[in-house]
């Protein structure tokens, strides 16, 4: 029997396709005004996929409940208090890059003016004006139940 010293092991990586990405979890809020619109705001330069519009929200912390981030978040850009909100769907979609989770909540009451505290352009929208946004491609599926919803977010 021959004996080998010395035997070199070659190791291959795994082709990245055979790899899921790890998620990044978002919170996402959906917040309606009483002419029926929905609250947008345009990712700012120097962002991934900058110009492109989504809805209000952010990256979820270890170990944050839902709502905790979407409370937080939302105050951070928004400079608003959420006072009640409600889960209406969670999605995941594959960027070239990452793979994202978005945790999709409709805030039906909140306290105080939405304003860009991160200097972010803001727009009210129609589901018919969303549609024609450069929306985040994430963001297709929302656009498509926005229609169940009823936009008045209550504001106190």
């Amino acid at each position: 029997m021959p004996v080998r010293l010395r035997q070199k092991i070659q190791t291959v990586p795994r082709p990245l396709e055979l790899s899921a990405p790890r998620a990044v979890d978002v919170v996402v809020g959906l917040i309606g005004d009483s002419s029926g619109r929905w609250l947008v705001n345009c990712r700012p330069p120097g962002t991934p996929l900058a110009g492109s519009w989504e809805f209000p929200g952010g990256k979820r912390q270890a170990g944050e409940a839902p709502l905790a981030a979407l409370k937080r978040e939302l105050d951070e850009e928004l400079g608003i208090e959420v006072l009640e909100a409600e889960p209406v769907l969670v999605l995941e979609h594959d960027y070239p890059d990452k793979r994202v989770r978005l945790d999709v909540w409709h805030v039906y009451l909140y306290r105080g003016p939405a304003t860009p505290r991160e200097g972010q352009p803001l727009r009210w929208v129609t589901i018919a004006e969303c549609r024609e946004l450069p929306l985040l491609p994430a963001d297709g599926p929302i656009v498509a139940r926005l229609g169940s919803l009823r936009a008045s977010s209550e504001v106190r």
